[in-house]
């Protein structure tokens, strides 16, 4: 699993060292789900750049320029395609009729060959299973909420994107995969990172934070934009539970259970969860057995991911 983080300084409050030393903190709090490749994107000079390296976030030297207020990061940990090539590394570049677009992508899908072959989309030499994102959203032609909307219901798996065109709007939008959001009114300014562990425990090495953090509610089904002035607009997308049949059967096909709005919607989702962390355990010296046996006993699957990283199991 990897993670998203960002930082959305609206009101232009940080300085220019506050910026630099948030987002390395940020980022190597990030290292705790991924440290094979890091990376960020931001505006600068009326462009966006995306600055990424096969390295862990405790190794990169972000130096971010002045005019530099919307920072969306990524670390990651592989799960298909080399991190040594950098193509494959996150965010990805995209691109729109007049407007370029970077994206991150917090997950594994499971259905990006078949959609590339069924909507006959090119094939490139991103070798990751998130870059088909990338390639709906730009079959589009649009960054748009109905883009997102189509983009987040035609891919299966766990997902959790972040969104930054060369506008400053970030959008996120969310699967079953955590997120956590804080907006700090006194200074304008939010914070994201991919798990609320790992926000407040970047937050607590930060200096200079004025006031009490809000967390904005951002449940799955959602797509959230932040735009330039701060305002946020929200919108939904159908979202399905989906826990592929190749983890019962072997076949490379899925089951779907509707569950937005439904009663059964926490204990699906825990389900869809459970699987990923049931497949990443032995990464970590563990066996889908002990972890099935910690979230019987009561620990929820996020108690369960940060113990995993942390290695305090």
């Amino acid at each position: 699993m990897c993670c998203l983080f960002g930082i959305v300084d609206y009101q232009k409050s940080l300085s220019l060292h506050q910026k630099n030393r948030m987002l390395a903190v940020l980022a190597k709090e990030c290292e705790a789900r991924g440290t094979d490749a890091t990376g960020i994107a931001y505006n600068s000079g009326g462009k966006l750049r995306i600055y990424k390296r096969p390295r862990p976030a405790h190794e990169m030297h972000f130096v971010l320029p002045r005019d530099a207020n919307v920072i969306m990061g990524h670390t990651r940990m592989a799960t298909q395609g080399s991190a040594c090539k950098n193509p494959n590394n996150h965010p990805f570049p995209g691109s729109i009729p007049d407007h370029p677009f970077a994206l991150a992508h917090n997950g594994v899908l499971y259905n990006d060959r078949m959609l590339r072959n069924l909507l006959q989309l090119p094939t490139t030499r991103v070798e990751t299973d998130s870059f088909i994102a990338v390639q709906l959203l730009e079959q589009k032609r649009a960054l748009t909420f109905d883009s997102l909307k189509y983009m987040a219901e035609q891919v299966e798996g766990s997902f959790c994107f972040s969104v930054l065109d060369d506008l400053n709007r970030l959008y996120l939008v969310k699967g079953d995969n955590p997120l956590c959001l804080y907006y700090y009114p006194a200074m304008g300014l939010y914070l994201y990172a991919s798990t609320e562990g790992i926000l407040r425990a970047a937050i607590h090495r930060i200096r200079g934070l004025r006031g009490r953090p809000v967390q904005v509610a951002i449940s799955p089904g959602d797509i959230l934009e932040i735009q330039p002035n701060g305002q946020i607009t929200t919108q939904q997308f159908l979202y399905e539970a989906q826990t592929p049949d190749w983890f019962y059967s072997g076949r490379g096909s899925s089951a779907h259970n509707v569950y937005r709005y439904a009663s059964t919607l926490d204990s699906e989702a825990d389900d869809c969860y459970l699987i990923q962390l049931q497949e990443i355990a032995p990464a970590f010296g563990y066996t889908p057995d002990e972890i099935d046996a910690l979230y019987q006993s009561g620990f929820a699957p996020e108690e369960i991911e940060e113990w995993l990283y942390s290695g305090e199991i």
